[in-house]
């Protein structure tokens, strides 16, 4: 791609984040680990003046791998200059890995965490035995988890008595230094915006879901509205299933069908940086996360051509979720 093209795009996917300096190869320091090694880029994290890679940890990959390798997958990520890393009570025995495996880098990087409970002594249960796990006095980013029903679960966060209050107070305190939610439904991830200025929402930003369903244009912007960093999720997804037995192999056992074509993983991370993210979270399997870790490196914004691509590549899947349609 000539110079020319290349700053202008890099100009819109400025304006599309209504500000932030979006970061791509080259734009960034080295690697924490070694001077001399090239690092993941990183962007701001909303309005708080922290960095973060552009390609975050998974800690949902650990509950998948075993306690040697889980910490091989860590180093190896902090190596390549990654400084996000995100993990919940309900990713299985992940915790229990990560915190010894991230042990040795916690000083120097982002963590966060979830709580799916709605009350609050049941969150604080959940912030406390996450803690001990993670052997960690605080998280950087504490996430009510997986806001799926409206008014349901957002009335009962806000409640009394509910998730919020709990929250609130650790923030006080010094244990939570800022605030998101994870949302699979565009109507919940509204509303949870609508309630409270947020730091962040994750949520799933990925072109077959967006040219395929119209899925996800709703919370991007109102993210942007409200300045909230987009924590992104699905970028590798292909889409659901073809129904019938699966044939066996390293991503059989996922509950939708990744992308495994290193041009479409290429181009799928990359279009969903284009649109303002500021960090993607790689799918629950090693090989997808190391991948994820190779596009980092090299990553530039998606070019019209590419765009089209995957414009009639979506028009072929059956998107993962659809409006009136998310799990």
């Amino acid at each position: 791609m000539k110079r020319r093209e290349m700053l202008r795009w890099a100009a819109t996917a400025a304006v599309l984040t209504a500000g932030p300096r979006l970061a791509w190869a080259g734009a960034v320091s080295e690697s924490p680990a070694s001077p001399t090694a090239p690092a993941i880029p990183k962007r701001p994290f909303g309005k708080s003046g922290v960095e973060l890679s552009i390609v975050g940890f998974g800690g949902l990959v650990l509950s998948r791998i075993d306690e040697d390798a889980s910490k091989r997958l860590v180093a190896e990520a902090f190596e390549k200059g990654i400084n996000y890393f995100d993990v919940a009570p309900e990713y299985g025995t992940a915790e229990v890995k990560m915190g010894p495996a991230l042990e040795p880098y916690r000083k120097k990087v982002f963590l966060a965490c979830k709580t799916a409970k709605r009350t609050a002594e049941e969150a604080r249960k959940d912030f406390e035995r996450s803690l001990e796990r993670l052997k960690t006095d605080h998280f950087d980013l504490y996430q009510l988890h997986h806001i799926r029903k409206v008014p349901e679960d957002v009335d009962a966060v806000f409640a009394k008595g509910g998730a919020w209050e709990f929250i609130r107070e650790a923030k006080k305190d010094g244990r939570i230094r800022y605030l998101g939610f994870s949302a699979h439904t565009e109507e919940a991830a509204v509303a949870a915006l609508d309630k409270f200025e947020f730091d962040s929402v994750m949520f799933p930003l990925t072109f077959a879901m967006w040219y395929g369903a119209n899925w996800g244009r709703k919370t991007l912007e109102k993210a942007r509205a409200k300045g909230a960093a987009v924590m992104a999720i699905k970028s590798m997804v292909r889409g659901k299933w073809a129904p019938g037995p699966r044939e066996p192999g390293p991503f059989a056992r996922m509950w939708y069908q990744p992308l495994t074509d290193a041009q479409e993983q290429a181009m799928s991370v990359r279009w969903t940086l284009s649109q303002g993210a500021n960090a993607i979270l790689p799918p629950a399997n090693d090989i997808l996360h190391r991948r994820a870790f190779e596009i980092g490196l090299a990553a530039a914004p998606v070019t019209p051509p590419e765009t089209e691509k995957l414009k009639a590549l979506a028009a072929t899947l059956d998107p993962l979720f659809k409006p009136g349609q998310e799990p």
